[in-house]
């Protein structure tokens, strides 16, 4: 009685709690507008080839550049949900399909128009360091990363651990003549990225090669696994180069980026070839390896036949004089015994220097 007059309404409220509950209603909390979603690894907005300085978030900063010219919103993002994108595109028009397909990752590369906005997808690719190489290391780490052009704003979705683009914000805010150029100069700084790393891994990939290679007698098991992940790492590099081919024919991109673009293509053509080239040396190898293991095989077979064949001899003879005759030449002979064994004794002798000479022990 002292609860009840303390609140009066204490009764009334629980019991609505209770009938929310029962009947499964949720209580929508108000989006806050002072911080960006947990998926959000940064949101800034760009003016004239520099950051303006503060936190904001990314509602108000797209609805902000729309006012103003020469001004663009860059928003990183790594592994957003489906309800973080649903949210996303509601800010920047974006299409359902679009926001649907940058939730999820494992994307082909390739580059889509989807009404005012250009669809980039990259993969990405990171050495992994490991003392030696086993049959279940991990040689090259593999993600994504989408890139979504508009007028006024450009968001990085990206996937898995490799491939962080913190840097490349780093590098391109410290180029203010590029960063100008607005949405598309952060797409070719995130494929000179994704290019640079496809090199140094490939780089690192190639010493591994090298030390399978000069291996005498390298594992089967470790060199199907260092092609199973020259396998992954191709698949990241190889079906890039239709889409940056796309970009520096259309007229998608600026005319001044363009040159920075044939660049990349260049470097991107000599990580596609040094691929191959891995791809071509690592079945060389297995190939002569597997060639070693047979010639190996064969040598063990013709060692245990030549063996085989000398216990044979000893076979016939004992078991020749070995049978229940009594007409057996030599059965009742004093030195029958001792003949039989010197005469085993030169056949092995004899059989085994032949087979020696012939290469067969």
């Amino acid at each position: 009685m002292v609860g009840w007059r303390r609140e009066p309404y204490a009764i009334p409220r629980a019991f609505g709690r209770l009938i929310g509950q029962l009947s499964g209603a949720r209580r929508v909390v108000p989006q806050q507008r002072g911080r960006n979603p947990g998926a959000v690894v940064d949101c800034a907005v760009y003016s004239g080839g520099g950051r303006r300085p503060g936190a904001v978030h990314y509602a108000d900063a797209v609805r902000g550049v729309r006012r103003q010219r020469n001004s663009f919103v860059w928003l990183g993002l790594h592994e957003p949900d489906e309800l973080t994108m649903t949210s996303i595109a509601a800010a920047f028009g974006l299409h359902e399909l679009t926001a649907s397909q940058a939730s999820s990752g494992g994307h082909r590369p390739a580059v889509e128009i989807i009404g005012d906005v250009t669809r980039l997808v990259l993969r990405t690719a990171e050495y992994v360091e490991h003392e030696q190489l086993t049959a279940t290391s991990e040689v090259v780490d593999t993600g994504d990363v989408t890139v979504l052009v508009g007028a006024t704003f450009v968001i990085t979705i990206r996937h898995g651990a490799a491939g962080a683009l913190r840097t490349v914000r780093k590098n391109l805010e410290g180029r203010p003549a590029l960063l100008a150029e607005g949405p598309w100069a952060v797409a070719f700084a995130v494929c000179d990225r994704m290019v640079e790393l496809y090199l140094d891994v490939a780089g690192r990939v190639e010493r591994d090669l090298e030390a399978v290679e000069a291996s005498d007698a390298p594992d089967i098991a470790q060199i199907y696994q260092l092609k199973r992940e020259l396998v992954e790492f191709k698949r990241a590099v190889l079906p890039l180069r239709d889409p940056v081919q796309r970009l520096v024919e259309g007229d998608l991109l600026p005319s001044s980026l363009v040159p920075y673009l044939v660049d990349v293509r260049s470097r991107l053509t000599r990580a596609v070839e040094r691929v191959a080239g891995y791809d071509d040396l690592i079945n060389s190898i297995l190939q002569a390896r597997l060639a070693q293991v047979s010639v190996d095989q064969n040598n063990d077979m013709r060692k245990i036949a030549s063996w085989a064949a000398i216990a044979a001899v000893q076979t016939a003879i004992a078991g020749v004089y070995g049978m229940n005759f009594a007409n057996l030449p030599g059965l009742n002979w004093k030195y029958g015994y001792p003949a039989a064994l010197l005469a085993m004794a030169v056949a092995a002798v004899a059989l085994h220097r032949r087979l020696k000479k012939a290469g067969w022990l």
